[in-house]
C-alpha cells in the first residue's frame, strides 16, 4: 500500500512539474520571439524614417519601441521564473550536468543585460540623443537578441543532442562546455527558431494593422505599419520551409522515435507513407489519409527508402505519438497557410506595386499573427514531447530528473495564476497603448518632420 502511494505521489509530482514547465515555456516563448525580432523590425522603420525623412516611419519606430519595452519587461519576468524552475524542478539534470550546460545560460544573461541597457537608452534617447547616435543604439539590441537566443536554443539543442561530456560509471567526466553548446542540433534548431521568431513577430504586428484596415483605416501610417513587418515575415516564411525540411531529415538518425511519432509510423517500413490526420490506436493507424512513399522521400529523397518506425525503439522509450503527430501537422498546416498568404501578397505587389485590395486578404492577414503564434507553440510541443521519455536524449529520463520535493502541484497552480494575471495585464496595457496611438496621442519625434495635428 505504501509503495503504491509513493508511486502515485511520484507520478503526480512528475505531471505537475511537466505541466508547470510547459506553461512557463509556452508563455515565455512568445515574448522571447518578440524580443528577438521586434528590435530588427523597429530598426527598419527607424532607418527608413531617417533616410527618407519619413515622418510616418519614425512615428512607427517610436510607437513600436514602447510596445517592445513592455514585452521585454514581461519577458524578463517569465524568463527569470524559468531559470529558477530549471534547477528547482529538474535537479536530476541540472545537478550532474550543470557544469556541462551552464555556460550558455551564463552567456545568455550577459546578452540579456546588454539588450536591457540599450533598450532603456533607446527609449529615453528620443529627446536626448543626436538622431544618428540614437538610431545606432538599436544595433546592440538587435545583436543581443540574435546572440541571446542562440545561447538559449543551444541549451535546448543539447537536451536533444547531448555532447561535451563522458559518462564514466554514472559520473560525468571530460566536461567540454563549448562542445556541449555547439552540439550537432544547435545550428539547425537555432535557425529554425530564429525564422519562427521573425514570422511570429512580423505577422503579429502586421495583423494589428490589418485589423485597422478592416475598420477603414487606410492612411499611410497604417499601410506602412502593415507592409514593414509583413514583408519581414514573408521573407522568413519560405526560408522556414527549407530549414524545417533539414531539421526534420536530421531526426532520422538523431531521434528516430520522434520522427516516427511525427509521421505516425508504428512500424519500420520501406516506402513509408505520409500520414495526414488519424490516430494511433492499439498499434494501428486509424482514420488517416496516407500518401504512399512520401514520408520516405521527405526523409531521404528516396520514395522506397526504409524509415524507422516506433518499433525501432523499446516500448518504454516511445513518445506519445498522437500528441507529437497532431502538433507537428498543425505546425506544418499553419506554416503552409502563412506561406500562401505571403505568396498572395508578393504576387499582388509584383503586379501592381501595391498591397492586395480584396477584403479576404485582410481578413486572413488579421489572423496571421494568431496562426504564427499557434504554429510556434505547436512546433515547441513537437520538439519537447517528441523527446519524451527523455529530458536529455538517451541519457537521463524525465522521470529520473524531477525533484522529489513535495508540493509541486501547489507551485504549478500558483504559476498558472501568475501567468494568467501577467497575460491579462499585458494585453490590457497593450490595448490601452493601441487606443492612445489610434487617438493620435503620441508626441512628435525630436528630429524629422513634425507629427501632423
Amino acid at each position: 500500500m505504501d509503495m503504491v502511494l509513493v508511486v502515485a505521489t511520484s507520478q503526480a509530482n512528475l505531471f505537475a512539474a511537466r505541466y508547470q514547465m510547459a506553461t512557463s515555456l509556452g508563455f515565455h516563448i512568445m515574448l522571447a520571439a518578440a524580443g528577438v525580432a521586434f528590435p530588427f523590425i523597429t530598426l527598419l522603420a527607424h532607418r527608413r524614417g531617417l533616410r527618407h525623412k519619413d515622418r510616418d516611419a519614425l512615428r512607427l519606430a517610436k510607437r513600436w519601441s514602447k510596445v517592445m519595452a513592455v514585452l521585454f519587461a514581461v519577458g524578463a519576468v517569465s524568463g527569470t521564473i524559468i531559470s529558477f524552475e530549471m534547477g528547482m524542478l529538474w535537479p536530476g539534470m541540472m545537478g550532474p550536468f550543470g557544469d556541462v550546460i551552464g555556460l550558455p545560460f551564463a552567456l545568455e544573461g550577459v546578452a540579456f543585460f546588454v539588450e536591457a541597457i540599450f533598450i532603456a537608452i533607446y527609449l529615453y534617447g528620443w529627446n536626448r540623443l543626436p538622431a544618428r547616435t540614437h538610431y545606432r543604439t538599436l544595433y546592440p539590441i538587435v545583436v543581443s537578441g540574435f546572440v541571446g537566443s542562440f545561447f538559449i536554443v543551444s541549451a535546448n539543442a543539447w537536451m536533444n543532442s547531448p555532447a561535451g561530456f563522458t559518462l564514466t560509471a554514472g559520473e560525468v567526466t571530460n566536461i567540454d562546455p563549448w562542445a556541449a553548446m555547439l552540439n550537432s542540433a544547435t545550428g539547425v534548431q537555432y535557425v529554425h527558431m530564429l525564422l519562427a521568431a521573425y514570422m511570429l513577430t512580423g505577422f503579429t504586428i502586421a495583423g494589428v494593422y490589418a485589423v485597422g484596415r478592416l475598420k477603414g483605416r487606410t492612411d499611410r501610417l497604417h499601410r506602412l505599419g502593415f507592409i514593414i513587418p509583413f514583408v519581414v515575415a514573408s521573407i522568413a516564411a519560405p526560408l522556414q520551409v527549407v530549414v524545417g525540411d533539414v531539421a526534420s531529415r536530421r531526426l532520422i538518425e538523431a531521434q528516430p522515435a520522434k520522427f516516427a511519432a511525427m509521421e505516425l509510423l508504428p512500424e519500420t517500413i520501406a516506402g513509408a507513407p505520409m500520414t495526414l490526420g488519424g490516430l494511433l490506436v492499439d498499434g494501428e493507424v486509424r482514420g488517416a489519409i496516407e500518401i504512399p512513399g512520401l514520408a520516405s522521400f521527405l526523409a531521404t529523397r528516396d520514395f522506397g527508402a526504409v524509415v524507422p518506425g516506433l518499433d525501432a525503439v523499446p516500448a518504454d522509450e516511445r513518445p506519445p505519438a498522437n500528441i507529437v503527430h497532431w502538433s507537428f501537422q498543425l505546425m506544418v498546416a499553419l506554416g503552409t497557410g502563412l506561406l500562401a498568404l505571403s505568396a498572395w501578397f508578393a504576387f499582388i505587389w509584383w503586379r501592381k506595386r501595391d498591397v492586395p485590395q480584396g477584403v479576404w486578404f485582410w481578413r486572413f492577414a488579421s489572423l496571421a499573427g494568431i496562426g504564427a503564434i499557434t504554429a510556434l507553440e505547436a512546433g515547441w510541443v513537437t520538439t519537447e514531447v517528441g523527446r519524451q521519455p527523455w529530458i536529455v536524449q538517451g541519457v537521463v529520463r524525465t522521470a529520473d530528473a524531477v525533484t522529489a520535493a513535495e508540493g509541486i502541484v501547489v507551485t504549478a497552480a500558483a504559476i498558472t495564476g501568475l501567468y494568467l494575471v501577467l497575460g491579462v495585464a499585458t494585453l490590457a496595457v497593450l490595448r490601452r497603448m493601441s487606443r492612445r496611438f489610434a487617438a493620435g496621442e503620441d508626441v512628435a519625434t525630436p528630429y524629422g518632420p513634425e507629427v501632423a495635428p
